[in-house]
């Protein structure tokens, strides 16, 4: 999301750092862990099959794509996790009439999202025959109420053939509301027709919940990816919590180690608060996702300030329209206290408000609403120890490295001055 190869390397390292400081230290506190049991709630996935009249056509390993489409299902439903709630929704399976009204409201949920029974399901897919409309925007907002509560992963897959033919409800504009909501439900798409215009749309559906767009034409394919896309569901990297940045520093919420998730108007400012203890460090990344056509020529800033708004570090990163996502990020270390006044005194942390800017665009036919997603990682680790940590230097000590340059570069030149006259005054000699 930027410079994709950025954002990955810059990610990764946050990951890490977060692994880092939320793994237990130590065997005691492994064999502690182990004994606790799982608490983590069971994800939710839910497969939208497009069975509209298109679904006929026989383009798909010399079968049709509905054929194609049940076939990768049995092969689903055989390999899906134990600890998966998986549940099916159809479009386009009930109405074959020319009514528009009637015939966009055709969606319906096949089989309840919960513990799978493989046969059950099965059977009710081997039921279905292509027949109506496309209504991939109805679709999507049921599949968002299938899978409401709870807090573990939710994914919806949606595999369909065409584009949706029910607007003016745009598939687009629906998986923005649904991202907007901050329900972390993740929408990804697979395409049985290479059609340009049929990929714009399903991966703008994709991109704006930070899903995926695979385009497929055969069976196996099919299979393979679906089947990668529930046990990505199953085991989930990191689940970025919810939160709603504000307008000024001192009404913001206060945030600790972890990723969060946030939307920005355009060309707005979000403001967050850390606490940072002396002795630790501050690392902070953000990434505000393009998820609408832009104008080229833009930019994110990511600030840390003081309480009384001095600004301590900044980070920032431009982009001119090729990346659908830009991100940067920051480091503070705040100076330990010395040892005589950590006995006397109880430490106390300092307040630095982190302020999120951008400089989006948009041309006149694209919404501006919902605002853009934010992610925001913060993590707090141990100061450096080390000199020869660049961190250690602190912010604001920055002359004492100038200082050790411009020294460096005296003593350079006076060696070389020196070595130059020797030379000139040996040729001299011969």
């Amino acid at each position: 999301m930027i410079t994709r190869k950025r954002l990955t390397a810059r990610a990764f390292g946050l990951l890490v750092a977060l692994a880092a400081g939320l793994l237990p230290a130590g065997p005691a506190a492994a064999a502690a862990a182990a004994d606790e049991p799982d608490a983590r709630e069971s994800p939710k996935v839910e497969l939208v099959l497009d069975v509209s009249g298109s679904m006929r056509a026989k383009d798909i390993d010399g079968q049709s794509r509905m054929a194609a489409a049940k076939q990768a299902f049995n092969d689903v439903l055989d390999a899906v996790p134990e600890e998966v709630l998986l549940g099916i929704r159809t479009l386009g399976a009930d109405y074959p009439g020319d009514n528009r009204r009637t015939g966009c409201k055709d969606t319906r949920q096949l089989y309840p999202v919960g513990p799978l029974d493989r046969t059950e399901a099965k059977t009710a897919v081997a039921t279905l025959a292509p027949t109506g409309w496309t209504p991939i925007g109805p679709a999507l907002l049921g599949a968002a109420d299938d899978l409401e509560g709870g807090d573990g992963t939710r994914r919806i897959v949606l595999i369909t053939d065409g584009e949706d033919t029910c607007g003016p409800l745009d598939p687009c504009e629906v998986a923005r509301e649904i991202a907007a909501k901050g329900t972390h439900l993740v929408v990804d798409t697979l395409g049985l027709v290479p059609n340009a215009k049929i990929r714009r749309q399903l991966t703008c559906i994709a991109e704006a919940t930070g899903g995926t767009y695979t385009a497929v034409q055969h069976t196996d394919e099919l299979s393979r990816r679906v089947e990668q896309l529930v046990d990505r569901a199953a085991d989930p990297v990191v689940k970025p919590v919810a939160t709603d940045g504000a307008d000024r520093c001192a009404d913001a919420p206060r945030l600790k180690s972890g990723l969060y998730t946030d939307r920005e108007k355009f060309s707005q400012h979000r403001w967050y608060r850390v606490d940072v203890l002396p002795g630790q460090e501050l690392r902070a990344a953000v990434s505000v996702g393009a998820d609408r056509a832009l104008n080229r020529d833009y930019g994110v800033l990511l600030r840390a300030v003081t309480t009384r708004g001095r600004e301590i570090v900044r980070g920032e990163e431009a982009g001119d329209g090729r990346t659908d996502v830009i991100s940067t990020g920051l480091r503070y270390p705040k100076a330990p206290l010395d040892d005589d006044t950590a006995d006397e005194v109880k430490p106390a942390a300092e307040t630095v408000c982190l302020q999120v800017s951008n400089s989006f665009s948009a041309p006149p036919s694209v919404k501006t609403t919902p605002g853009l997603p934010v992610e925001l990682a913060i993590d707090l680790v141990d100061g450096p120890d080390e000199a020869s940590d660049v961190a250690s230097f602190g912010l604001g000590h920055g002359w004492w490295l100038l200082g050790v340059l411009a020294l460096t570069g005296l003593l350079a030149g006076l060696v070389w001055g020196w070595l130059s006259r020797w030379r000139l005054a040996v040729w001299r000699t011969n």
